[in-house]
């Protein structure tokens, strides 16, 4: 393969920036553009070591720098290998990713460096994939779920499902293949026995994916409630600064304001929306119909009211609209005297009172987010698919098998339930990445930030 590299860190002023260059020509476009201080040279260096010297593009010093060289098949990429590290300049990083490529390199894709990794066995499917989970993770939880999914513990939780069927597919065939040997049938028995602790398996994965995906990607809350009930105080009281403007004038927000907090180890995406009331002025209720979509559309609400000010029309019918099983009644300006009471709001069972303004009561929500989405019963060491690619082929092959169950209670052919349990099994190679199409490899990488 070609010898590509890129910026690997942050294209922004810093303290460091790193290029990374991997291909078989790696160690040589180095040392075109990288003169070790003192007798060492490029080409002489073993893997795993660095050397001090400077980045020469035209004959001219761009910068100081390390050089640090890693030797296939111990590299990241499986590769030769070869990352500049230079001052973190926009410039100056620029100046060496240039000299690199003036000098026999190629600019890498999206991705393309771990897409090397799974290409030369270094990394499977899955465990590339949880790379981006790794760079994105927003929280604890997501970090860790990442972390086992690169230990390459969903892969072996698969594996062994797809080995299992493959060793039974292979009695099968053996079976039908050669009916003069004298090849014992498999037991209708065993193929069930198989085919059944095949479905458990995936349906617990399965199961935990939706909880798994909060801890991933966080959960996505609209706030709301009628105009100066507390809505953007409450908005600066989870993210623990000012983000959205709050002002006594009722309708200072108009438009969604979004940012993330985290809150006992979960993020939620936060959406500031502005107050939900009848009104006669055309641009507030703009922003009036897209709090509507928010409501309907999210995760969570957090719909704050007023607790010193009786309901209001206006109130009640938000009242009226709001989904019971993932609201959190907040009754606000507990510092005041309230008027308010929980039997106001019946049907819903997360009712907890705050003081935004004084910053009360997030002990409260944080209680009332455990219970909701019971994140105290999540086992933290679960397995959990990363993405919807994941998913769907773990789903498509859990319908072939319980299609294969059904069809092996119903008394028809082996032939039949054979050619279900295959189509199982190549969901679930294609989910590994054992066998998987270059346009599938292509997708999946095309996610990745350039440089990774």
């Amino acid at each position: 393969m070609s010898t590509i590299c890129a910026i690997s860190t942050p294209q922004g002023a810093g303290g460091i920036s790193v290029i990374r260059i991997s291909g078989d020509d790696a160690i040589s476009v180095a040392e075109r553009v990288f003169v070790p201080f003192g007798n060492k040279k490029v080409a002489e260096m073993a893997g795993h070591t660095c050397v001090y010297g400077r980045v020469v593009h035209n004959g001219k010093t761009v910068d100081d720098a390390l050089l640090t060289v890693f030797l296939a098949p111990k590299s990241y990429t499986g590769e030769n290998t070869a990352e500049i590290s230079c001052h973190g300049g926009i410039y100056v990083t620029k100046q060496v990713l240039r000299a690199c490529l003036e000098n026999g390199a190629q600019l890498a894709c999206a991705g393309e460096f771990t897409k090397r990794a799974f290409l030369n066995g270094k990394l499977s499917l899955t465990q590339a994939e949880s790379v981006i989970e790794t760079i994105t993770a927003s929280g604890e939880q997501s970090l860790k779920s990442a972390n086992l999914t690169r230990e390459g513990r969903l892969f072996e939780r698969i594996k062994s499902v797809s080995d299992g069927l493959v060793t039974l597919l292979s009695g099968l065939a053996a079976w039908n293949d050669y009916p003069d040997e004298d090849i014992p049938a498999v037991e209708q028995s065993a193929i069930k026995n198989t085919l059944e602790s095949s479905v458990s398996a995936l349906s617990e994965i399965l199961k935990n994916y939706d909880r798994g995906r909060i801890f991933r990607h966080g959960i996505d809350t609209a706030i709301v409630g009628k105009p100066n009930v507390g809505k953007s105080t409450l908005m600066n009281m989870l993210l623990g600064y000012n983000r959205s403007i709050v002002t006594d004038i009722a309708g200072t927000t108009r438009d969604i304001v979004e940012e993330s907090a985290n809150i006992g180890g979960v993020t939620l995406r936060l959406s500031d929306t502005a107050g939900i009331h009848s009104t006669g002025d055309e641009v507030e209720s703009i922003g009036v119909q897209l709090a509507k979509n928010k409501l309907y559309g999210c995760d969570l609400v957090l719909a704050v009211f007023d607790s010193a000010s009786p309901l209001t029309d206006d109130d009640r019918e938000l009242i009226s609209s709001l989904p019971q099983g993932k609201t959190v009644i907040v009754l606000n300006k507990s510092d005041l005297s309230p008027v308010l009471s929980a039997d106001e709001f019946e049907g819903f069972s997360h009712i907890v009172e705050i003081s935004a303004k004084n910053s009360l009561g997030m002990s409260n929500i944080e209680n009332a987010l455990e219970d909701i989405f019971r994140l105290h019963s999540f086992d933290e060491n679960a397995v959990i698919f990363a993405n919807e690619r994941q998913k769907a082929c773990a789903e498509s092959a859990l319908s072939f098998l319980t299609q294969a169950i059904g069809a092996l209670e119903l008394g028809e052919t082996l032939d039949a339930v054979t050619i279900m349990i295959d189509k199982a099994c190549d969901y679930l190679l294609e989910l590994t990445g054992e066998k998987v199409t270059e346009t599938v490899v292509d997708k999946v990488f095309a996610s990745f930030c350039v440089g990774k």
